[in-house]
């Protein structure tokens, strides 16, 4: 089954995201982790984790986490051959060009400064339209 990896360490935010993928029927399986660590365990299959398989076809990825935070989380996804072309997009609050500048060097394909607005249904559709373009 086709799946998308979210990297959050917020619950209200999982939770939106998964509300979204039910909402729209997002026909992919949203597999959640809680910080940078706990994604690579689920990417890798290390510590006892299953892996993800077939790979996501995209990481939504925060930056501000604990243990691994986005960007260190980014350095080491990028150092795994099988790994480093899976498209990522960061969602954050942090709109800091220095944050956008190093996800950049590391090559994601988009910055989202959150929060979004999922009672705006602009917002709302948007970002399920990108995320739909992503999956597609």
């Amino acid at each position: 089954m086709r799946s998308v990896l979210l990297v959050e360490d917020d619950f209200f935010d999982t939770m939106t995201v998964e509300k979204s993928f039910e909402k729209f029927s997002v026909p992919h399986k949203l597999h959640t982790a809680f910080n940078g660590l706990e994604a690579l365990d689920l990417l890798l299959g290390t510590n006892g984790v299953e892996p993800i398989r077939p790979l996501p076809e995209v990481i939504l990825l925060d930056l501000n986490m604990p243990k691994m935070n986005g960007h260190e989380f980014l350095a080491e996804l990028r150092t795994h051959e099988e790994l480093r072309d899976i498209p990522v997009f960061v969602t954050t609050t942090s709109e800091m060009d220095i944050d956008r500048l190093n996800t950049q060097a590391l090559g994601v394909q988009g910055y989202i400064v959150k929060p979004l607005d999922f009672e705006n249904t602009r917002d709302l559709v948007d970002s399920m339209s990108l995320l739909e373009t992503l999956l597609k």
